[in-house]
């Protein structure tokens, strides 16, 4: 972000909402005015003429939630063509900008994105987060590897990290209260910004559907179940989904393929992008971590998709995700491309390993070819060892999201 600033006239941070944006920003700039959009007087200033409320700015600002009045970003963009100058406009969403109709262009040149995420596990722990920099390196070596564990489920074990997930607020929240907050904060976002970012008849549908892919994380899209199962149509649901994409709450995992051609018509899986939030709207708790291990299982894939892409961030951006099934019904949970370059990560909610498992990274490297790199299978066990050689696949402890 420091680069960004210095060479850059716009800088957003976009991120879902409460997941540390306008902390990040007052941190980032604290010899910077701030203002922000969820004033309501400011925002009926910003409205009302977007034009003169960006001429009365100072040279150097900080605007908060920018999505609620995003004809701004045209004022901006005058303002910032009469004068070029690095790290004049810091500004933060909660909804993506490059999506809202109209607006993904008007910047185009002038303004560098830097997307925040909720807290990764590593950032909690103040760890170095390095696992996927040591998977894309292939930097495991070949000996037996442990890691200091804990076997009771509480507030740092595995279970407990994913049914409270990323969001600052809830971090020191016991359980309860937790889950409080998550229903809190989807009413907020439903009543709040739903509206900023699309024109709905019935935002509390918005919720309805949300609540309801909460239930199904971690699989194939069904925009027509879904849509028979809410009572509404399949180009709603379609807008809808576009909407919680937009909001930062969902997902869409593309599906890999060696043909880019059938990779559009595959089918994407969907994931809510913080753990805790989809726990809370499904039902959930650390206690059924055993009795409900196929759900959890799902959530389990969710969690770690959310801590690589956020390790994307600081690793590699230039990374992309996607997911791999065919039709024998083998998957890979993620796949992480970087040009050719491929390499696969499935998620065992287990503490012992099975035969089988690794056998969709082996399907998956057999597809890849040349351009495969390596596999992990991540599991609930507390040693690294090799699985494979020739495919290169090693199982590796989840703690290692976290430990040093």
């Amino acid at each position: 972000m420091d680069e960004a600033m210095g060479d850059t006239p716009v800088v957003c941070l976009l991120g879902p909402r409460q997941c540390g944006k306008s902390t990040l920003a007052r941190v980032q700039g604290p010899d910077r005015p701030y203002l922000t959009l969820d004033d309501d007087n400011l925002l009926a200033g910003a409205l009302k003429d977007p034009g003169g409320f960006v001429a009365r700015l100072p040279d150097r600002v900080t605007l908060d939630e920018i999505q609620r009045a995003p004809r701004l970003l045209l004022a901006i963009k005058r303002s910032v063509d009469e004068a070029r100058r690095p790290g004049r406009f810091l500004l933060t969403g909660s909804a993506n900008l490059m999506q809202l109709p109209d607006l993904a262009d008007s910047l185009a040149g002038r303004m560098e994105c830097v997307h925040l995420h909720p807290l990764t596990e590593s950032e909690k722990d103040r760890s170095g987060g390095h696992l996927l920099r040591r998977m894309l390196a292939g930097d495991f070596g070949e000996r037996f590897e442990s890691v200091l564990r804990e076997d009771t489920i509480d507030p740092s074990s595995l279970v407990g990290r994913v049914v409270r997930g990323g969001f600052p607020e809830v971090r020191n929240r016991p359980y309860p209260r937790a889950r409080q907050w998550h229903r809190q904060y989807l009413r907020a976002v439903i009543d709040r910004d739903v509206h900023d970012v699309a024109r709905v008849r019935d935002a509390a549908e918005i919720g309805r559907l949300l609540e309801l892919l909460a239930h199904q994380t971690g699989c194939l899209l069904n925009a027509s179940a879904l849509g028979n199962d809410l009572r509404i149509d399949r180009q709603t649901v379609d807008r809808y989904l576009s909407v919680l994409e937009r909001l930062f709450l969902i997902r869409r995992l593309p599906p890999w393929h060696r043909s880019d051609a059938k990779r559009l018509i595959k089918t994407p899986k969907v994931h809510l992008t913080d753990s805790g939030l989809a726990a809370s709207l499904s039902g959930l708790t650390a206690s059924d971590w055993n009795a409900k291990r196929d759900r959890f299982g799902r959530l389990l894939e969710s969690f770690v998709l959310q801590q690589l892409v956020a390790q994307a961030g600081w690793t590699d951006p230039d990374l992309r995700f996607w997911h791999y099934r065919d039709k024998d019904q083998v998957e890979v949970d993620v796949v992480i491309t970087r040009g050719l370059e491929v390499w696969g990560v499935e998620v065992k909610a287990s503490m012992t390993l099975r035969p089988s498992d690794g056998r969709g990274l082996k399907r998956l490297a057999a597809l890849a070819g040349r351009n495969f790199r390596g596999g992990v299978v991540l599991y609930d066990g507390h040693l690294m060892m090799p699985l494979e050689s020739d495919p290169p696949i090693h199982a590796v402890p989840l703690e290692w999201f976290w430990q040093q």
